[in-house]
């Protein structure tokens, strides 16, 4: 499936000079977004997936989505001041700022298999933040999946680890 026709560019969002790939169009189209979910999850169908942890914001819609297609549960990774119980965290450097992903302490059992969902790999700041932090609460990383991915920014290269990324699109 051409998944362009849903995807719409919006420059200067949220600042100047950054052009902001919203996903909202696909998420509308309900054939569209169940396509994506199905390819979001695909090389990981029969990995043994035990929760999906996906990332604050757009990351929620897309990992809520893959847990139900993995039959599986599913753990919020939030920025700060969102969780009411006992929390663990990391910070982590943006290409303008710094932030912070929390989730709860007794979200993950140590050796859970995880698959990470986030909607755009851009820098590969926050990707990494939150194999950190599931790292930290002792899960595995089975693996890694977003929506879109911007090569030229070099995220990928952030992930080092043994665990598969992967992209359905890849912007240029």
């Amino acid at each position: 499936m051409d998944f362009q026709p849903y995807i719409r560019d919006v420059a200067d969002f949220p600042k100047p000079g950054i052009v902001f790939k919203d996903l909202t169009p696909l998420l509308a189209d309900a054939a569209a977004f169940a396509a994506m979910v199905d390819l979001l999850v695909a090389p990981f169908r029969e990995a043994g997936i035990e929760r999906v942890c996906a990332i604050e914001a757009r990351g929620f819609i897309f990992g809520a989505a893959a847990s139900m297609s993995l039959g599986c549960g599913f753990v919020p990774l939030r920025k700060p001041g969102k969780l009411p119980a006992s929390r663990i965290g990391v910070d982590y450097a943006l290409e303008y700022g710094s932030d912070r992903l929390e989730m709860h302490a007794d979200a993950l059992d140590a050796g859970t298999r995880v698959l990470l969902i986030d909607d755009v790999l851009a820098t590969g700041g926050t990707l990494a933040a939150a194999a950190q932090l599931v790292e930290r609460a002792g899960a595995g990383i089975v693996g890694a999946a977003v929506v879109a991915e911007i090569p030229a920014l070099g995220g990928r290269a952030r992930w080092a680890r043994n665990a598969g990324l992967h992209a359905v699109i890849a912007f240029r």
